[in-house]
Formats: structure tokens, sequence, C-alpha cells
């Protein structure tokens, strides 16, 4: 369906096989990360090991926050408090008897991310005395040395403080797995900036939470903007999962071409999603993960993305059966409506690039398309924006946008649906995407929760980098289950083929005096029609891709055909 089959890695090490032993975990989050241990009202219990090892775990992850007065001293020779290291080591403990395997990481170092090159020698002084702590112990303990690098720690500064990083660990502990995470917050664009060191036992760890706007929906700590996207639903649609795989390619190229195995280190739905969409959604990526053989770990165990109710001391069943123990159903079929198809054979059809804050560049009508050149970068993305104005987005409904799009070089953009004026929210949150110098079509998938907008735009940020960048197609359809307003009945007596259907359809059955009508899902009249029983066709060609409904009448009844347009 949209699983690979067969191994992903030219070759086979002592690493991958240590990746497939990691096999399916949880996150120990919101517990040591807190500034102190119970900070954030969920404290570690002796007793969760056991219980997520009868549950049928591998592995856990313990994040950690290292780097707070009471724990690492903030000058030379910057000495972890031994209380807080043997506390760490105790939890460890737990774990190994329990027999999970275990990923300790460093979480939430702020000021590194403030000043890198201030904090480089705390946060290497920080790494040898854990490495030296636990140099004895088996391999089925494994360091992650830094939690989602971003902001001025940036992907190019990344590379070369963790290659310092596994230097000093590699003194004490020459063949411990170690996990790099990429840049970007950790994310799957950081993927594009990583290079690794050489080095036979590291696995790459990435963090997954597409869509954002339905994991992260009634997250405070994002924003308050984010109750905006209450109600995102996840349908488990074929075209959301496309979306999904389409966006995790990057990291299975990367895998593949540098030979190191993956660990999905963080995905999960936060609690305030309807619980059918977090089943499906955590169901469908548990799966596709184990089918390419990444090892994962969900995001957490008893929090807010939980999957264990410490107040009641109960399992959420069914988030742990999907994760676990469900197979992966077919996905459900949406039928698309095709609202807007660019055409750029005359001109830029309606499309500007506007650029701000010192950010230049071009845009081109060509043959194929529309041509970027980006002749400099902002300091941001927003800094350089393709937009077009006037799509017209109703409540509730669901759209799918796509892109057909190549680049110079490697780009990361991003791309949106919103408001034409201020505040210029996004309807459909950022969506991150990676243009390669091969032609590719992107897509994602959103639901209009604001009130109806005549106006809405479609926005494409593109601006931090001088490049040129390549646009075939730009496309919007609303994505429609069933069409209620048109009462169906059993077809019986007039038949239509092929369907799904290019050009023209043939109708077999048809009596003389039928008549048609060809109606969209939204009960929009096309055509009518008088049928030739000699010759009953209808040319399908002009229309859009998507669903349409045939309603054929005669003197004594009617009945409505689906018809599916490729």
């Amino acid at each position: 369906m949209f699983f690979y089959t067969g191994g992903l890695f030219a070759q086979q090490s002592s690493i991958h096989l240590l990746n497939q032993r990691l096999g399916r975990g949880v996150n120990i989050g919101n517990m040591f990360e807190a500034p102190e241990e119970g900070a954030w009202g969920n404290s570690f219990r002796d007793d969760y090991f056991s219980k997520i090892a009868g549950l049928g775990f591998d592995h856990v992850r313990i994040p950690i926050r290292w780097d707070t007065p009471s724990r690492t001293g903030q000058a030379a020779p910057y000495m972890i408090n031994p209380t807080f290291l043997n506390r760490i080591q105790e939890v460890v403990d737990m774990a190994l008897a329990n027999g999970l395997m275990v990923i300790i990481n460093m979480h939430h170092h702020d000021a590194l991310f403030v000043s890198p090159v201030d904090e480089k020698e705390k946060f290497l002084a920080q790494w040898a005395q854990i490495a030296a702590h636990f140099e004895s112990y088996p391999e089925t303990l494994l360091f992650e040395v830094l939690n989602e690098p971003h902001a001025a720690l940036t992907p190019r500064l990344w590379n070369v403080f963790f290659a310092d990083a596994l230097t000093v660990i590699r003194q004490t502990n020459p063949t411990r797995g170690v996990l790099m995470g990429t840049s970007e917050f950790g994310g799957v664009s950081g993927i594009a900036h990583l290079d690794p060191p050489k080095d036979s036992n590291i696995i790459v760890t990435v963090h997954f939470y597409s869509p954002f706007t339905f994991t992260h929906q009634g997250a405070e700590w994002v924003g308050e903007h984010t109750d905006e996207w209450l109600g995102t639903a996840w349908h488990d649609l074929v075209y959301e999962r496309e979306a999904l795989v389409q966006e995790l390619e990057s990291v299975a190229d990367f895998s593949k071409r540098e030979n190191i195995p993956i660990h999905m280190g963080e995905f999960g739905a936060y609690g305030k999603a309807d619980m059918e969409s977090r089943v499906r959604w955590t169901n469908f990526l548990s799966r596709y993960f184990d089918s390419v053989g990444y090892s994962w770990a969900y995001w957490e165990w008893s929090a807010g993305f939980g999957i264990y109710d410490p107040s009641t001391d109960t399992f959420k069943d069914r988030l742990v059966s999907a994760l676990l123990h469900d197979p992966l159903d077919e996905p459900r079929n949406a039928y698309p409506s095709t609202l807007y198809l660019s055409n750029f054979a005359t001109g830029s059809d309606g499309w500007n690039l506007i650029n701000q804050q010192g950010a230049a560049g071009t845009l081109l009508t060509e043959s194929n398309g529309l041509r970027v050149r980006i002749t400099q970068g902002g300091n941001e993305n927003w800094h350089s924006q393709l937009s077009r104005h006037g799509f017209d987005l109703k409540q509730g409904k669901l759209y799918r946008v796509s892109f057909t799009a190549q680049a110079q070089a490697p780009t990361t953009l991003t791309h949106y649906m919103g408001e034409s004026l201020s505040p210029y929210r996004a309807y459909s949150g950022y969506q991150g995407f990676q243009v390669s110098e091969t032609e590719r079509e992107f897509a994602y998938i959103f639901k209009m929760l604001s009130a109806d907008d005549v106006n809405a735009r479609m926005v494409l940020d593109l601006g931090q980098k001088e490049t040129s960048l390549w646009f075939k197609s730009m496309k919007l359809e609303q994505l429609d289950f069933l069409v209620s307003s048109i009462p169906l009945e059993p077809v019986e007596k007039i038949y239509a083929y092929p369907n799904p259907v290019e050009g023209k359809l043939y109708l077999e059955g048809v009596l003389r005096g039928t008549s048609g009508k060809l109606i969209t899902p939204n009960g929009q009249l096309l055509v009518e029609l008088d049928l030739d029983p000699q010759m009953p066709t209808i040319n399908m060609a002009g229309y859009p891709a998507g669903l349409y409904f045939l309603q054929l009448t005669t003197a004594t009844s009617s009945q409505i055909l689906r018809i599916i347009k490729k």
C-alpha cells in the first residue's frame, strides 16, 4: 500500500541490529526534563517500568534536563551534582532490571540554544561526566547527545557540536550506541542539513508530529492560536497517509544513502484531539515505522499525550493497542473536486512574488510553469513570499493542497493557506517541505475551522537562501466522503464504464427519452444531457478530476450514478 518491503540498508551492521532490538519504546516524558523532579505534576513511580515492560515495549527514552543550577555547576569545571547523577543511575538501573533498553538524553539545554559558543565548554564537560559515569554499562544503554537543537545552534553548528561531543564520549565509551538528532527542532526538515561523523555506532533520531494542527491542537505551551485548531480530525484517508509517507521520504533516502539506522524518537497526538483520530494516526505511523525497520518511542507515557493515567492507574487501551497490537486497516477514500488548477501557459495566473526585509528575487513565467529566482536570501523564509489571492474556503470543509516543484539545490520552503489581511492567520497551519533537484508532487490536507473566507490566499515562503525554484503546477481540491444533498438509489438499469474515466464515458441500458444531469458533490448543475440510446456517451475530458454524480431520468424512474473523473 504505502510501505516499503525488504531491507532499507545497503549493509546490516551491529548498530542496525542494536536499533532493531530497540524496537518499540515510550518516552518517560515531563518527569526528569522538568526543572526539578515533580515540578510539572508528573512524577516518576517505581512501578512504571514493570508496567511498560508488561505491555510489551522494548525500550524507554528518558528525557533529562541536566543544565540547572541545582544539577550542574555553572562555572568551570561544571560538576554535575552527584545526588542527581545517582538518581538518574537509579532510574536507569530500574529500567534495565525490567528488561528494557534505555536511551538517556540531554533535554532543554536552553542556554546552549541561545549562546552555543559560550556554552560549549559546559556542554562537553557534562557529556564527559555522564559518559564516564556509565562507561561500564551494557550496550542496552544508549546516549542521545541533545534533544531538538535549534535557534542559534544552527544546522552547521550542530554538526560540529555533535562531532565534538561524540569525541568526548568515545574517550570512555568507544562502541556505545549514540543517537544524533536533527537540527531545526529535531524534525524531518533537519535531515537535509545533517552531516554525521564517520562512526559505526551512530543512530539518527527524528521527531514527527505532522500534521501539527492535528497533533498540537489546543497545546497551551505552543500558543493561544492552537485553540483555533481544536476539532481537527485525522480520518485515515489515502491522501492523509500519502502526505505523511511523502514527508518522511527524505528520512528513508538519508538512511539508505548513509547506511545509518533511524529511531523515531518522538511522535504522538495531544489529548485534546478526539480519541478516534488519535488511534487512527498512531496506528498508521506505528505500523509504518515497523514496516521500514525504524525503532520508535511514542511521546509519551503519562501526561498530555500519554497512554497511562496515573490518577486512575488505568491504561488508555485503545492507544496501547494502536501502538503495539492492531494491524493496519485499509485507508478510507475521499472524492476530490478541483477548485483551482494553475494555468501558466499565458502568464503567472495571478501569482506574485513579494520580497521584504532585504530579500530579493524575481518571478518568471516559463513554458513549464513558474520560476522563482532568489538572489538575496532574508533572515526568515517569509521574507520572500510567492502568493495568490482569491480562494473561496468554506468553514467545515476538508481541502487538499498540492504543488509540483523542484529546486536548483535542496531547499526548505513553507506552504500554507491563510488570510489575505492582518493578522494573516494560517488556516492550514504551516507545512514544511524539502524540495530537491528532482521534480515531484508535494501535498497536505487541512480542515477549514475558521469562518468562510472568499479571498483566502495560498502562500509559499521561500526566502532564506539564494536559489532557483520551479513550480509546474498548483492545485486546491475539496475532499468529500459522501454527498448528503442528493438521494442515491441503487443502480439497477443503467451502467457506466469505464469508471473511473478520463475521456468518454459509455452508458449501457439507456432508453429513448432518457435525460441526464451532471452534478458536482456540492449540488452544482454542470450540464443537462439528452442521451441518444444508439450512442449514449458523455465526454468527461474537459472536467477536472474528482467526484461527480450523473442523475438519469426517464418518464417512470430516476437513478444516480457516482462517476470518478481521473
